[in-house]
């Protein structure tokens, strides 16, 4: 890792260039845009806070993930959450209530926290949380959904509360998309796409970046079906096998380069949607930003988690503060055994080392 390297700096620019992207591709919508201007301001001063932190010696990050839930109706193929059993078919009685998340998301905006990434399971089971959400208007809450729970309920919210931005899976076109999810499922996202371009509100999708789909959604047909309904924000994950059966759908090194340049030719010819892109080339990024570096997870039963695909947790929001959990003891080993810059064949440097993260759990435990 390269010492120069400013994790605050690079993750202010980050959030900044969201920004910057976000208000340029709502400016034909003045309700969006409005919103979008006065989360600027929010922004600016969410960034001022975690910069007075950084020099206060504390390292505050910009996101969070919260995974809401861990009941889901669907059963993707090759779900890590199903697959480290963190997503189950019922809801558990032990999981956090609405007011405990409540709590969570105001102390995250009081630390500077300025993207709250609802996840589950399927988050919008939990309306009730979503509601407390949207009332948040200094964080934006984008809502990682199936979508298959879209109703005239959640348009009227969305319409009420421009902070809470739907993200859609979706695997590419109908036959990568049904395969992977479920029979129609696609044309239920397609629906729920036009809807929201018929009620001029923003949306955004999640694809999956495996070996099957790498070029199918990068390729100007599938893009042209999103900007044509209106969609905003594409987020790419790469997939992180769970299973040694799913290792072939894991993208190497062509095809996240594949990506990588797939992304910057759409970032020119897409000028009002945003795309992001998760892990990206942590090269550039001075090493993985999970675990506090850059986003940490909170679990749906209050663990905080380094990502979802590291369940490894060592304390519980149920018994202390964000704050606290920011910097429990497998955080910060994490950081400073660096573990974090490790090299590795790509996706997840902590799932490729999760021997390593259950080694530093065990004796943060211990402690």
């Amino acid at each position: 890792m390269d010492d120069k390297f400013d994790i605050q700096e690079y993750m202010t620019r980050g959030v900044e260039r969201i920004v910057a992207d976000s208000l340029k591709a709502t400016l034909r919508d003045p309700r969006e845009s409005a919103f979008m201007v006065k989360f600027a301001a929010a922004s600016r001063k969410a960034s001022k806070m975690r910069a007075e932190a950084e020099k206060a010696g504390e390292h505050i990050p910009p996101f969070l993930i919260a995974s809401i839930t861990s009941k889901c109706n669907l059963h993707c193929a090759g779900c890590y959450s199903r697959c480290n059993h963190a997503t189950e078919d019922k809801e558990p009685e032990r999981q956090l209530t609405g007011d405990e998340w409540l709590t969570i998301f105001r102390e995250a905006g009081e630390m500077g926290v300025s993207y709250i990434l609802l996840a589950g399971g399927e988050p919008m089971l939990r309306r009730d949380i979503i509601k407390a959400a949207g009332k948040m208007q200094n964080i934006i809450f984008p809502i990682f959904t199936n979508g298959t729970y879209m109703d005239e309920g959640y348009f009227r919210l969305f319409d009420e509360c421009r902070n809470l931005v739907p993200v859609m899976s979706i695997e590419g076109g109908k036959e990568e998309t049904d395969i992977r999810r479920g029979a129609g499922v696609y044309d239920k996202l397609i629906a729920n796409m036009d809807a929201f371009y018929d009620k001029g509100l923003l949306f955004g999708v999640s694809v999956t970046v495996t070996t099957k789909n790498v070029e199918e959604v990068i390729s100007k047909d599938f893009l042209d079906t999103l900007e044509s309904r209106g969609c905003k924000l594409v987020v790419f994950v790469e997939f992180v096998p769970v299973t040694e059966e799913s290792e072939e759908l894991a993208p190497g090194e062509d095809e996240r380069n594949i990506l990588k340049n797939g992304i910057a030719r759409l970032r020119k010819e897409y000028t009002e949607m945003v795309f992001v892109s998760f892990p990206g080339d942590e090269k550039s990024s001075g090493g993985c930003i999970a675990a506090g570096r850059g986003f940490f997870h909170i679990n749906s039963h209050g663990g905080a988690e380094p990502c979802p695909f590291s369940p490894y947790s060592d304390i519980n929001v149920k018994n202390t503060s964000l704050r606290e959990a920011l910097h429990s003891p497998l955080f910060t080993a994490l950081q400073e055994q660096n573990v974090l810059m490790e090299d590795h064949s790509g996706g997840c440097v902590l799932f490729e080392r999760r021997e390593t993260v259950e080694a530093l759990l065990a004796e943060s435990i211990v402690r």
